[in-house]
């Protein structure tokens, strides 16, 4: 299950429908994990695993998370182990740093997106306050003092981030940490600039990758025919979606 930590985001990131609808408020421990129990109940089904990639910036209300973390985990709560657990972010810095120390198991996934400052300060602000050079840096240290792999989730657009150069960038950048490339064609939202890469650019993109060694899969897009893929998500009005 994929859960949401805001209403609204403050990121800004330019594909994504979350944030175009800007920020309202933090939500709680108890609204996190209401999220999941609302699946369970309408789908009869148990859930194993847990992903933090919906609406909102996990780490930008962190305390929280924390707490809905301990509330999933513990053997009176819905027992799932840490390592069926993902925070995905966008890359504060100070919140990742804080992360590493509370040695607990749950994985990490940073939204990358571009390996170039100028492309990612364009598509992501927040690059224009943590710079990639220092995000990679605090990543490396990250992997070698929890000895966890991170996951870089990178959205493919077409002529901006999806070229064979930016690929070996990419290769450059994280070649030898202990990390794996997940490749996401970029979902259309209605404001949005940015189309989808070719299936053909696309594997072009994974064969460099793979050829310089760099563990990589590609994303099975899932919810487009509800606007509710990655990307895509965005709280939703009667008569259409705002």
């Amino acid at each position: 299950v994929c859960i949401s930590t805001q209403v609204g985001c403050k990121m800004g990131c330019d594909f994504c429908a979350s944030a175009k609808a800007g920020f309202i408020r933090n939500l709680t421990p108890g609204e996190m994990l209401n999220q999941i129990l609302t699946v369970i109940k309408d789908t009869g089904e148990r859930i194993s695993n847990v992903v933090l990639m919906g609406i909102g910036e996990p780490f930008d209300n962190y305390d929280n998370v924390m707490k809905f973390i301990h509330l999933l985990n513990h053997k009176k709560g819905l027992n799932i182990g840490h390592r069926k657990i993902t925070i995905s972010t966008c890359g504060l810095i100070p919140e990742i740093e804080k992360f590493m120390e509370e040695n607990i198991q749950v994985n990490l996934s940073i939204s990358l997106h571009s390996a170039e400052e100028v492309i990612r300060s364009n598509i992501m602000p927040i690059n224009k306050r943590y710079t990639i050079d220092k995000l990679i840096k605090t990543c490396k240290i990250y992997t070698r003092r929890t000895g966890r792999r991170i996951t870089f989730e990178y959205s493919l657009m077409e002529n901006v981030n999806d070229s064979e150069e930016q690929a070996e960038k990419l290769s450059s950048l994280i070649r030898g940490m202990l990390c794996h490339v997940n490749l996401i064609p970029v979902n259309v939202i209605h404001e949005g600039m940015y189309k989808k890469s070719s299936k053909q650019r696309l594997n072009a993109f994974k064969d460099v990758l793979e050829r310089n060694k760099i563990p990589v899969s590609v994303r099975r897009a899932l919810g487009n025919d509800i606007m509710a893929a990655c990307g895509q998500l965005r709280r939703g009005q009667a008569g259409g979606f705002d």
